[in-house]
């Protein structure tokens, strides 16, 4: 999807305090092998603080950031992985209520790990439908220190971590500008991260645990179809990305910085850099290996991350790829207009 004036106004995080893998081994949390293995060094752990708490602390800072009123925005769309309170309660309406208030159009995203790639998606279609809509706040978090999920071995390759990001996309000038967000769909793979549970009463309701490295495990070993079309993703990812690449009118050489979910060493190389022949100095995973797998705000807290310390500039573009259940290919690129005064 082509965006030509969809621009980044702000950027929030909010980052927990980080605890060690060494800490994790030493208590038998995590073994030695994985790390040893994945070279993963620490992930955040946000303790009993909620999810929405933290994405109003996030939204807060993007929003002084961008300098605009939160009473401007005119959709609000929370993408998250994990549970965020209550049952049966939006917590979208949390922001709502503290932030942002009116009666703009707030809803919930629920596509795993790349929530905040079909976030911006959406709000770029839903601001560029009507002309007087000027900016919307996009927003995800998740605290996996809950019972039902352990975060050391909840999938293969990375650690879950806490954390909430946000960002203003408006058609307002901003820092940055949105040049192209694609997304692509294997439904042949739907049943990876599913395994052979049933669908219904659902896991969380009977006190069954969530574990992903099981259930995909379980569809490797039963040959199953969905594990099968895994060995077309890396040709899915070289198409996506040169769509998105063709619409953003640039080259794979134009692209100063990768972005990928923060996972192990091996599954970022393997899967993404060496496709282009990207050394991994060009990639976020030094500074992802220290913070976990954050569910849907791994590349936004990269890109604050780097924007922040000046290894983006005005005129480079970042290049960020997810991948989610279902299975969901998504692609976005950014490029950095001017350093934002919250830099300086």
């Amino acid at each position: 999807m082509r965006t030509p004036d969809m621009f980044i106004g702000g950027v929030g995080t909010f980052i927990p305090p980080r605890v060690s893998v060494d800490w994790a081994v030493a208590r038998g949390l995590y073994s030695a092998e994985d790390a040893e293995a994945h070279e993963l060094v620490g992930v955040a752990v946000a303790g009993d603080m909620p999810p929405p708490e933290m994405a109003l602390r996030a939204a807060q800072q993007a929003v002084k950031r961008w300098g605009g009123s939160p009473k401007e925005f005119d959709l609000l769309l929370y993408a998250s992985t994990w549970h965020q309170g209550p049952d049966g309660w939006p917590p979208q309406s949390y922001l709502q209520r503290h932030l942002v208030g009116g009666d703009l159009l707030a809803l919930e995203i629920r596509q795993g790990c790349n929530g905040l790639f079909s976030a911006m998606e959406l709000a770029a279609s839903y601001l560029t439908a009507v002309p007087e809509r000027t900016s919307a706040l996009l927003v995800a978090a998740d605290n996996y220190g809950t019972p039902l999920i352990d975060r050391w071995s909840m999938g293969p390759g990375f650690i879950g971590g806490d954390a909430a990001s946000a960002i203003v996309l408006t058609k307002q000038p901003g820092f940055a500008r949105l040049r192209s967000v694609c997304t692509r769909t294997m439904t042949t793979a739907e049943a990876l991260h599913r395994g052979d549970e049933p669908l219904f009463p659902p896991s969380i309701t009977v006190g069954r645990t969530t574990d992903f490295s099981a259930r995909i495990g379980q569809q490797f070993a039963s040959r199953s179809p969905a594990a099968a079309a895994m060995a077309d993703v890396p040709q899915r990812v070289v198409e996506l990305v040169d769509q998105a690449l063709a619409e953003a009118e640039i080259g794979i050489g134009d692209i100063a910085r990768v972005g990928f979910m923060n996972y192990s060493r091996e599954v970022v190389e393997q899967r993404v850099m060496t496709m282009w022949d990207l050394p991994m100095s060009r990639s976020t995973w030094e500074y992802g290996r220290g913070i976990g797998h954050c569910g849907a705000s791994d590349t936004i807290l990269s890109f604050d991350h780097l924007v922040r310390t000046g290894e983006l500039r005005p005129g480079d573009h970042m290049l960020m790829l997810g991948t989610a259940p279902g299975v969901v290919l998504s692609c976005v690129i950014v490029e950095v207009l001017e350093s934002p005064a919250w830099t300086k």
